[in-house]
């Protein structure tokens, strides 16, 4: 059986490895958020913005021209069809409420590809709290749009200027932030990573993506269970909602895609389960890429989103024990599998997604199997990117 424990723990992965001084930001958190969560106060006023303000449930497309393709029956969770473009808002709904309720007047949260930044800015908004987003120096010039998105909806933006000033930079400066902050703010992590109970409360948030999966394939298919899942892979929170529902259903293959970057040899790379080893990173046992006495090695792929050093420990576990597949996509591979879903389906892709799209190149099936892709997000903030790599 797959699930956490009470301790935060996925087999040997998680747990809460934090300094003193975010103890009591951690623990109010622990001892609150599943009573909270659980009142019909809660899943009301949450059900009710999923629905209303999101737009829920998102479709599970067939895509017949890719099914055609590749000789499999495939259809794309439309996570890209959420308000602000992503799967990002479900989590953001979710800890929006839980910090009113928890009495916080002020939010801060990281951001890689922009999406996260922009749905937490969005929620913000809704619900009248001050907002501050830690972005990496380097992603606010390749996600312009998002940064101007985030600034029209009132957030405060904060480069992140130390090391590869990017996501794993941005998420230092905002858990900086938090320790000196830790009465009136709430640190909406955007991804399954950091110490217990952020990943596992930011699964059951996302989780409605396979939850509405599992009776969309019932109306199309006659079963709730596909062959296989495949969702991309930085952090990892639209693949855990990908995966929630099937964790615990072993005739459903759970495929991730990892971003490779220029290749898993090239020192250019995030590719996690290739290249990494079992360690702590912010806050939590995971597995990262690190040098031999510790140091986090810089990770790189052209996705803003997946270039972080290390992955969720709810997929360190998955990988662990054999029960998801791992593949690691080039970035020049991720690009053409956008281009090829555009051309096919008029859907142009995160490029986060297309890493995903790709993994349809390095796995095996059966004809007619019924795969599911999570489409986690839209390609509207890396047309920059598409353009420059294409030339178009």
């Amino acid at each position: 059986m797959i699930r956490v424990d009470e301790k935060g723990f996925y087999g040997r992965f998680g747990g809460a490895y934090i300094p003193e001084m975010l103890h009591p930001n951690v623990e109010e958190l622990k001892e609150n958020y599943e009573a909270i969560i659980a009142t019909p106060e809660f899943q009301q006023e949450f059900r009710m913005l999923l629905r209303d303000y999101v737009g829920r449930p998102t479709p599970l497309y067939l895509a017949q021209r890719l099914s055609e393709k590749y000789g499999a029956k495939i259809y794309l969770k439309r996570e890209d069809l959420c308000h602000t473009g992503a799967h990002k808002v479900n989590n953001t709904i979710g800890q929006i409420i839980l910090a009113k309720k928890l009495g916080k007047k002020r939010v801060i949260a990281e951001t890689g590809a922009g999406q996260h930044g922009v749905a937490t800015a969005t929620v913000c908004a809704l619900m009248g709290m001050d907002c501050t987003v830690y972005m990496g120096e380097l992603d606010i010039e390749r996600q312009r749009p998002n940064v101007e998105r985030m600034k029209i909806l009132g957030a405060k933006v904060v480069a992140a200027t130390s090391g590869s000033k990017t996501l794993k930079d941005a998420t230092n400066e905002a858990m900086r932030q938090w320790i000196n902050n830790p009465v009136d703010t709430h640190y909406i992590i955007g991804s399954v990573v950091g110490p217990h109970p952020y990943p596992e409360m930011v699964a059951r948030f996302q989780s409605v993506i396979s939850e509405e999966m599992k009776w969309q394939l019932k109306e199309k298919e006659g079963r709730e269970n596909p062959d296989l899942v495949i969702a991309c892979v930085g952090g990892g929170s639209n693949a855990a909602g990908a995966f929630y529902h099937y964790y615990n259903t072993p005739e459903v293959r759970l495929v991730a895609a990892e971003a490779a970057g220029l290749g898993i040899s090239s020192g250019k790379s995030a590719a996690t389960t290739v290249l990494g080893t079992p360690g702590i990173l912010h806050g939590s046992k995971t597995i990262l890429m690190q040098t031999e006495d510790g140091q986090v090695v810089e990770p790189h792929s052209i996705s803003a989103g997946l270039d972080y050093p290390g992955i969720g420990p709810v997929h360190a576990h998955l990988f662990d024990i054999g029960r998801a597949e791992f593949v690691a996509v080039e970035d020049e591979d991720a690009m053409k599998a956008g281009i090829e879903l555009s051309r096919l389906e008029g859907i142009i892709p995160a490029i986060e997604s297309a890493h995903a799209i790709h993994a349809l190149n390095m796995i095996e099936y059966q004809k007619d199997d019924v795969i599911v892709i999570n489409l986690s997000g839209r390609g509207d903030k890396d047309l920059e990117t598409y353009i420059k790599w294409g030339g178009y």
